[in-house]
């Protein structure tokens, strides 16, 4: 008899050899290690740094004002809106994978749905403070949420601005109760595995008294289908909600209708990308290549491709009603964005976001994991310029010459751009560390070695039921 194969996780053996076991233990030993890889120690360092100085950075605009910034007249909306639209974006893909494809049955969103929707949670904390820092005196945002306060003041609810308050809190709130409900069985799990009593405590909390019984799971995937339908409107409405910041204004390059689905298209197109460039480095890091495999990135990469071209299909709309308005305004704006003092930005942008995923066309590149994390990056970089280009340039140089100036962002402003990555990775790694970062009792449903195992046996598992833990 053969012997198993070591180097496979999932390599069954020709008898006596549970698959379920082997991605319980594969995923499972990655909390339960005692000292994560070096790499982790490396990225978690360099990481909280970053949150320092993100957190300093905002205390000493809160201490001297916001005025450190770069912000001036009439560029007022900066690198603070520019973040916090780029953030909200990053956010979305983890709704898309976790609800819309749950709902399309697409199975191969198992193995990356759990850390998308951290990646949304991280995200949308990221993009929370920055509305709150840009009013200036963020020991006052409580005026923007509809509750009594000593001044007898209610927020302007024809404000976008105030939109957005209730766009991104149901956001956040429907995406923590999904991401949560999620693990519950996989905290049994690590309940049940944990080997001490703080850890059997706190997983077992959090599990909620999970036993897996057929009770149980019943109610659970009812659930998870409710809140997954909840979800869904969610990705058209609360990026449509934020665009509505700027098309519901007069300035041209932002007075338009196209900026709904406009900015929904690349809000899912940015937010794949972080989820590539999230990707590869966990299963080199944590030894997931059996999990997340190369079929997952090339699928991922696929959407890459329809949604840049979706992109890139917005940047030419935006000219062709510019040129139909009729309004000189509008025409000047986007021939300033081509040939003007942001020229530099906005072919950053088009390269970036239109001409760097066309690699995705070829498979060898689709199927490579760090081609696909280095156009990954590259797609990242450009929306964030993506977001400056609709933001600053409309305000740079709008209806009066005599108005207009060159934004130049200060150091604090790129502190407080780097910082935010420090706060999110920083996130994302305690995450990857101490709680289940792959969906278990998904991904046993439906990945290959146990469909295999299942039919070799005569039967197959249809159903949570039958891969408790």
């Amino acid at each position: 008899m053969d012997a198993p194969r070591h180097d496979n996780p999932f390599a069954l053996a020709p008898r006596g050899d549970n698959p379920f076991a082997k991605i319980t233990d594969n995923i499972a030993r990655i909390a339960e290690a005692e000292r994560p890889p070096r790499a982790w120690y490396i990225a978690f360092g360099v990481s909280l740094a970053l949150l320092t100085l993100f957190l300093g950075s905002l205390g000493y605009v809160a201490w001297v004002g916001i005025g450190a910034w770069g912000n001036m007249m009439p560029v007022a909306w900066a690198f603070p809106i520019v973040n916090f639209v780029f953030w909200i974006g990053i956010g979305h893909a983890g709704t898309l994978i976790s609800a819309i494809l749950f709902l399309l049955r697409q199975n191969w969103r198992t193995a990356i749905n759990r850390f998308a929707e951290a990646m949304t949670i991280f995200a949308v904390v990221c993009a929370a403070i920055f509305p709150g820092v840009h009013i200036g005196r963020p020991w006052l945002p409580y005026y923007m949420v509809p509750i009594p306060n000593q001044m007898e003041m209610w927020p302007q609810f024809r404000s976008p601005l105030e939109w957005d308050i209730f766009a991104v809190s149901t956001y956040g709130t429907i995406s923590i109760l999904f991401w949560y409900m999620g693990m519950i069985p996989d905290f049994a799990t690590f309940r049940d595995r944990s080997k001490t009593t703080i850890r059997r405590l706190a997983y077992g909390l959090l599990a909620m008294g999970w036993r897996g019984s057929s009770r149980q799971w019943h109610r659970y995937e009812r659930a998870y289908l409710l809140l997954a339908a909840l979800a869904t409107p969610l990705v058209l409405s609360v990026h449509s909600v934020v665009s509505f910041d700027f098309a519901t204004a007069q300035l041209p390059g932002w007075h338009t209708t196209i900026f709904p689905p406009y900015f929904v298209a690349g809000a899912i197109f940015g937010g794949f990308a972080m989820v590539v460039t999230l990707a590869v480095p966990a299963r080199q890091l944590f030894g997931l290549k059996r999990i997340i495999t190369l079929d997952h990135l090339e699928l991922m990469n696929k959407v890459l491709i329809a949604t840049g071209l979706l992109v890139g299909y917005a940047y030419g709309m935006e000219f062709f009603i510019a040129w139909y308005s009729g309004s000189m305004y509008e025409g000047f704006t986007f021939v300033n964005r081509l040939f003007g003092p942001y020229a530099w930005a906005y072919w950053t942008m088009i390269f970036c976001n239109v001409l760097a995923p066309q690699l995705h066309w070829f498979k060898k590149i689709r199927r490579n994991p760090w081609a696909t994390l280095a156009i990954g990056v590259v797609i990242n970089v450009g929306m964030w310029f993506e977001r400056f280009v609709i933001i600053c340039t409309s305000l740079a140089r709008d209806f009066l010459p005599s108005s207009w100036h060159y934004y130049v962002p200060t150091a604090l402003d790129y502190m407080t751009l780097g910082g935010s990555f420090g706060l999110f990775f920083t996130l994302f790694l305690l995450f990857c560390r101490y709680l289940p970062m792959v969906a278990m009792a998904e991904v046993k449903a439906f990945h290959p070695s146990v469909l295999a195992h299942a039919h070799a046996s005569g039967h197959a598992a249809h159903s949570h039921g039958e891969i408790r833990n």
